[in-house]
């Protein structure tokens, strides 16, 4: 699905929670649909609900637009048959990519896994029974900063290199600050002999806030340069301006160190995306 010798650029999506968010996220997939990314994808909410409208939003991108769409799964409140039922309805939407995730504990970060008494504990065991299903192309999740209970950095790129080994094709990964420990996660893999490509994932700062709660939910930080570089900042205007200059730096360092490609964390909004794509002067990842 990634582009070979070409950098991929893609975007993500949430399922939005009601029909006027639902509007929004869809004038935000028009606005960047000219841009041709690689794919697109909606995350897999937590909730029964979220999960039925990622499933639904995802088959109507496969449907009525020119992109590519990813679904996305988690190991959450699902049985394997409940798993496998999700899959054939991303099959029967012509959906044949889907990003196979754990997904945080029930209670949230930081709090206990409880997994289904009938489903998953592990992504990798996800990865194989996509596979099982047919022909997929299966993307996992990667962390720059090593995955809140990983118990080394060392272990969590083996982790993430076992997964190739079941299966999967490519990584995305978790939103971070530093193109440093983003290529220092690449050099941990390879030196496992995994040679999957794995997609730095960028978060435009556009509300500081928000930003730093998605990081801490993710085990992130954010670096004290990066937060003082908004300190002094009120007017929602500048911020963007701002966030959109630290995440084009970022993405510079990324492509200039041999990074396959970009993915970007839209959070439903098109103009910072954009004005990133446009600073970088991107072409489209896709004829």
């Amino acid at each position: 699905m990634l582009g070979a010798g070409r950098p991929s650029y893609s975007f993500e999506f949430f399922p939005p929670k009601d029909d006027d968010g639902e509007i929004r996220l869809w004038r935000a997939i028009r606005e960047l649909e000219p841009l041709g990314p690689s794919f697109v994808s909606v995350t897999y909410g937590a909730g029964g609900s979220n999960r039925d409208r990622t499933v639904r939003i995802t088959g109507r991108i496969a449907a009525e637009t020119t992109l590519t769409p990813v679904g996305h799964l988690t190991c959450v409140g699902h049985s394997r048959d409940e798993l496998r039922s999700v899959v054939g309805r991303y099959a029967d939407a012509g959906v044949r990519n889907v990003l196979a995730l754990r997904g945080d504990p029930p209670g949230g970060v930081g709090g206990p896994w409880v997994g289904h008494p009938e489903g998953f504990d592990h992504a990798l065991e996800l990865v194989a029974l996509v596979r099982s299903l047919g022909e997929f192309c299966v993307g996992v999740g990667a962390f720059p900063d090593g995955h809140p209970e990983a118990a080394s950095l060392q272990a969590d790129a083996e982790v993430l290199a076992s997964k190739a080994g079941a299966g999967a094709e490519f990584a995305i990964t978790q939103l971070f600050f530093g193109a440093a420990d983003y290529f220092a996660l690449v050099e941990r893999v390879r030196a496992l002999g995994c040679e999957m490509p794995i997609v730095p994932g960028i978060m435009p700062i556009t509300n500081p806030g928000q930003v730093a709660r998605f990081a801490a939910l993710s085990g992130t930080k954010v670096p004290t340069e990066i937060v003082a570089r908004f300190a002094d900042l009120s007017d929602p205007v500048d911020v963007r301006r701002e966030g959109v200059l630290v995440a084009t730096e970022l993405s510079e360092q990324l492509l200039a160190g041999g990074a396959p490609g970009l993915h970007f964390y839209t959070l439903n909004r098109s103009t910072a995306t954009r004005e990133i794509f446009a600073n970088l002067q991107l072409a489209p990842s896709r004829a």
